[in-house]
């Protein structure tokens, strides 16, 4: 199929955008990576009335330190996350989940601020910056606010961003002493979707986890914090007892959609697998 006719606008600063966004409110759709938006027009999912090009907006660029905050702008590319020595130094989790993401064309166009907005349940980084503890700036025409990414993923493809509103960056605290991180994914191909996946984040001391962030996608509606399942592996040594507490946990904790390949059963059988084998990776003591 083709895409619906639609305007186009490049837009050169971000007050542009601003004046066209408050202009066309959800007739518009902001133009970046496109390479979720370009599918879903060509095969008719959404047919705005303007698309929005938001490429030479400088203020939507960098990846930087700012005091205790790495800071990525929206339109950082997924392949500048994978090669950026500031990411694997201080921010792990996210380097080990970008060579997940689709294929190397598709990290070279695809960008954060897209991945997040788009907000699929399944994607790589929504997860990571859930279990990060990251928090997004959002900018408008009436000023900026900040929404912390477990406010941020409210439903299926569905975000706290308002018609008028754009994505402008991300705010992630780095890695301190004591942090250990492990992402996995469980796909039929490299490069799919995953059915299941995990995005670990945990502070441990001799041993120990005293403070664990379990974030799955592809196995809920949005991101999802297992916060049942994490309570129970917090503060004692993993053994079996706790490591069947937290797989049953897993049940209350997320809520998944079958697919055309996978039944919801499958899916909470897959995110205690894929829990089992992170945990495994961790520097534990084991009873």
């Amino acid at each position: 199929m083709k895409a619906p006719a639609f305007a186009y606008v490049r837009a050169e600063s971000l007050d542009r955008v601003h004046e066209l966004l408050a202009q066309h409110g959800a007739e518009a759709k902001l133009l970046a990576g496109g390479q979720s938006l370009m599918p879903a027009l060509n095969m008719r999912l959404c047919a705005p009335s303007i698309l929005i090009d938001i490429n030479t907006v400088s203020a939507l660029g960098g990846i930087t330190q700012n005091g205790a905050q790495v800071v990525l702008g929206a339109l950082t590319r997924h392949a500048a996350l994978e090669g950026a020595p500031l990411i694997a130094e201080r921010l792990p989790l996210l380097a080990a989940a970008v060579p997940h993401i689709a294929h190397v064309a598709i990290r070279n166009r695809g960008t954060l601020g897209g991945s997040l907005s788009f907000a699929d349940p399944a994607a790589e980084l929504p997860a990571c910056c859930l279990a990060l503890g990251a928090s997004f700036v959002l900018s408008s025409a009436r000023g900026e606010r900040r929404v912390a990414a477990g406010d941020f993923f409210l439903d299926l493809y569905q975000t706290a961003l308002a018609d008028d509103e754009i994505l402008l960056r991300a705010e992630i605290p780095p890695r301190q002493d004591g942090d250990h991180h492990v992402f996995m994914e469980l796909a039929r191909r490299h490069g799919d979707y995953a059915t299941v996946g995990i995005a670990l984040n945990a502070k441990i001391a001799d041993g120990i986890v005293t403070r664990l962030r379990l974030a799955f996608f592809g196995a809920d509606r949005t991101p999802k914090l297992a916060e049942r399942a994490a309570a129970r592996l917090t503060d004692c040594a993993l053994d079996k007892s706790a490591l069947a507490d937290a797989k049953r946990a897993l049940r209350d904790d997320l809520d998944p959609m079958p697919d055309v390949y996978h039944a919801a059963d499958t899916k909470l059988h897959l995110a205690g697998v894929v829990l089992e084998r992170a945990l495994a990776k961790l520097p534990l003591r084991r009873a």
